[in-house]
């Protein structure tokens, strides 16, 4: 991952925070809606949780902020290197047979994306403040990050295998 850009203010670490958290929402409501479609409850569920942890960081910034939910800023383009957020999970890494545990390897990637992004805006902060503030989000995404192994300690790693379907999907015209 390539070095977030420097942010000037609380409020433009702050818009930031709120773009990645409430993309990580989005994101992962849309990828458990694809498991339930497809009939993986367990990995759905496992994704809506992950919604709900992103969700209370969104309100908790909001009210920090005292920004609400419908007039909060937009980041400017290009707030970070790639098209989504850091803590996006990528749509092309999911498959509609993946186990508990490729769905946690996925939130996982992206909560340590984010880890990486605060942590590169709180070595580049020349401003105590600012430099705290990342340093805090840093922390609370390495404490996700401590969830998701914890709960990849609890479930089995798929066999090899895993993605063979006996009845696969077919497409007509």
């Amino acid at each position: 991952m390539s070095t977030p850009k420097p942010v000037q203010t609380i409020h433009d670490l702050m818009v930031q925070a709120l773009a990645m958290e409430r993309e990580a929402v989005d994101r992962y409501t849309e990828l458990a809606e694809m498991m339930a479609m497809h009939n993986n409850n367990e990995v759905a569920e496992l994704f809506r949780k992950m919604a709900g942890y992103e969700q209370l960081h969104v309100q908790h910034i909001l009210k920090d902020m005292g920004w609400s939910a419908d007039s909060a800023p937009l980041p400017p383009e290009g707030a970070w290197s790639t098209t989504e957020a850091p803590e996006a999970v990528p749509i092309d890494e999911m498959h509609y047979l993946m186990h508990p545990w490729h769905a946690l390897q996925l939130a996982r990637a992206a909560e340590q994306r984010a880890v990486e992004f605060f942590d590169g805006l709180a070595r580049q902060a020349t401003d105590a403040e600012i430099r705290g503030a990342a340093e805090e989000m840093r922390a609370e995404e390495v404490e996700h990050v401590g969830l998701i192994d914890a709960w990849l300690a609890k479930v089995p790693k798929p066999d090899a295998n895993w993605a063979e379907d006996p009845d696969p999907p077919r497409y007509e015209d």
